[in-house]
C-alpha cells in the first residue's frame, strides 16, 4: 500500500508541476502582450495580472516539491509535533504569499475598475492577516509540544539529510 501511495503521489505532483508550466506559459503570453500594448494603465493591469499567474505557479511548484519530499524522499508520517509543524509550514508560507498577491491585485483591480469591488480585496487581505496570525499561533502553540519530544526534531533532522 505504501508503494501506491508513493506513485500517486508523484503522480499528484508530475500534474501539478504541468499546472505551474502552463500558468507560466499563460503568465509569459499575457505579459508580453501587455508590454506591447504600450506603458498605459491597460499595460499595468496586464503585468498585474501576470504577477497574480506566476504567484499561483509558484504555489503549485512549492506544492510539488513538498509532495516530492515530504511524501517520497523522506517517506515521513505526519504524527509528530515537528513533523506537523514543518510540513504545514511549508504549505502555508507559499499560500499566505500567493493570497497576499492576490489581495493585492484584487485591490489594484478594485481601484482602478470597480471600487465596489475594494471590500471585498480587503477582505481578502485580511483573512490573510488572520491566516498568519494563527498559523503564528499554531507554531508557538506547537513549539511547547515539540520540548516534550526532542527526539522527534533529532528525527526531524535526519530525514532532511535525504534531502541533500
Amino acid at each position: 500500500m505504501t508503494k501506491f501511495f508513493s506513485a500517486l503521489h508523484g503522480v499528484m505532483a508530475r500534474l501539478l508541476v504541468l499546472a505551474a508550466l502552463g500558468l507560466l506559459a499563460i503568465a509569459a503570453k499575457l505579459g508580453w502582450h501587455a508590454i506591447a500594448s504600450g506603458f498605459g494603465l491597460e499595460a499595468a493591469k496586464g503585468i498585474i495580472e501576470t504577477i497574480g499567474l506566476i504567484a499561483i505557479s509558484v504555489v503549485a511548484l512549492q506544492i510539488a516539491q513538498t509532495i516530492v519530499e515530504e511524501e517520497i524522499i523522506r517517506e515521513v508520517q505526519v504524527s509528530a509535533p515537528t513533523r506537523v509543524r514543518r510540513y504545514l509550514s511549508r504549505f502555508l508560507v507559499v499560500i499566505v504569499v500567493a493570497l497576499a498577491v492576490e489581495g493585492l491585485v484584487a485591490a489594484f483591480k478594485a481601484q482602478h475598475e470597480d471600487l465596489a469591488q475594494l471590500p471585498y480585496a480587503a477582505s481578502l487581505l485580511v483573512a490573510v492577516a488572520l491566516l498568519l496570525a494563527g498559523w503564528g499561533a499554531f507554531i508557538a502553540l506547537n513549539r511547547a509540544a515539540e520540548e516534550l519530544e526532542p527526539e522527534a526534531m533529532a528525527d526531524a533532522k535526519r530525514e532532511d539529510k535525504k534531502i541533500e
